[in-house]
């Protein structure tokens, strides 16, 4: 069955020994009531005190890191178009070996005020646009509790498009009281923008969230499965790279892939995580949540990692089964084996993976294991069968 599976180049695989760094800008305008990510509102910042405090912790890490190119920066958060410029650019500066090919990703809102600062992330080295878009339907931006509006969203996409060589954008499905026929509508009007990357996401309530607490609930499971169904079918010129996010080939954001292939990446401000190995070895590492806190540890410290330790080789061999078959590619052995020091074979229920096999579930060869796409619909009952 390899003849069915996507295609991984030599340099797609070369990519694997650069590093990929992270930075995590934890403010935002508003907290969404879905948001479970490390954010939290703030209208007062300051900007040089940020600046200098992210510089500062990416020179402890490349300290250790030196000599190793660094082949993506990915601007994560929060809402990093709330950065300044100037931040955005000493920090792209301040990596000394950044590949002439990097790729460099800064999320975004859609919003009037941000869209009219496209240009000067451009300029500062930004050179891939993530927004924010999540729905093109009013009503479900205030729902989903977005600050702009479906106009606002159109036109910030179509000058993403005319100033960044590469963009992308969110959408989230599985709205309650959404249905399969709207969604796909909403779909088709995404690809009229021609992009080359798009997220679909599905909505999932999670702890600690404002929805969670208000006892707000998805789509049913069954309509939710659907939708699932439609994305890949209105999407199939964009082939699902991993669960959530298509692409056409070559325009895969390559921090998330680094990560889902279990590549070495540093993470940088408040809450921020990373991974960075030695051999066999790899150190998972944690900085402060509290942006407060954690401001205050890099400015005495010259650091604000809360946590770091060692993973054994059973728990890196878990992390990297559970995000390897998320991917189209899925898991290949070789540098599964590099990366723990297991072979994959040892680390899952062979008998499981021979009954998936056969229920269409899972491919294997020689070189790799993935899911299908029908797998990768079901991947946590796929895992948890693997893992038993």
């Amino acid at each position: 069955m390899a003849s069915s599976w996507p295609p991984v180049s030599a340099a797609s695989l070369a990519m694997s020994e650069n590093l990929a760094v992270y930075v995590h800008w934890p403010f935002c305008k508003s907290k969404c009531p879905y948001c479970d990510f490390n954010s939290h509102e703030s209208d007062a910042i300051d900007h040089a005190r940020w600046h200098k405090a992210l510089i500062r912790e990416l020179g402890h890490f490349e300290n250790e890191t030196k000599n190793r190119p660094a082949g993506s920066i990915f601007f994560g958060g929060g809402t990093p178009s709330l950065m300044e410029p100037e931040t955005v650019a000493g920090i792209i500066n301040n990596i000394n070996n950044l590949s002439d090919d990097a790729q460099i990703t800064l999320e975004a809102n859609p919003t009037s005020s941000e869209a009219g600062r496209f240009r000067e992330f451009r300029d500062a080295g930004v050179n891939r646009l993530s927004l924010g878009v999540q729905s093109f339907e009013d009503a479900a931006l205030g729902f989903l509790g977005r600050t702009h509006s479906a106009r606002e969203a159109r036109e910030a996409i179509e000058l993403a498009a005319r100033i960044f060589p590469r963009f992308s954008f969110d959408l989230i499905y599985a709205r309650p009281l959404q249905t399969v026929a709207q969604w796909r509508a909403e779909l088709a009007l995404a690809l009229e923008f021609a992009p080359s990357h798009l997220s679909a996401y599905q909505l999932t309530v999670e702890p600690g969230t404002r929805f969670f607490s208000d006892g707000i609930e998805g789509a049913p499971e069954d309509t939710a499965a659907t939708m699932y169904e439609a994305t890949q079918d209105v999407l199939a010129g964009l082939p699902a790279y991993e669960i959530s996010n298509h692409a056409l080939p070559g325009h895969e954001c390559r921090h998330n892939l680094a990560t889902w292939r279990g590549d070495d990446y540093v993470g940088v401000g408040p809450g921020a995580h990373g991974r960075l190995s030695k051999a066999f070895v790899t150190d998972a590492i944690r900085q402060i949540r509290d942006p407060a806190k954690w401001l205050e540890a890099v400015e005495k410290e010259g650091h604000g990692t809360s946590e770091r330790r060692t993973l054994s080789p059973t728990e890196r061999a878990e992390e990297l089964l559970l995000s390897g078959l998320r991917t189209a590619e899925g898991i290949d052995r070789a540098r599964f084996k590099d990366r723990c020091a297991l072979g994959l074979d040892d680390v899952i229920d062979q008998d499981a993976v021979n009954e998936l096999v056969r229920a269409g579930f899972m491919e294997r060869d020689a070189a790799r294991l993935r899911a299908t796409p029908a797998g990768r619909q079901r991947l946590n009952a796929v895992l948890s069968r693997l893992l038993a």
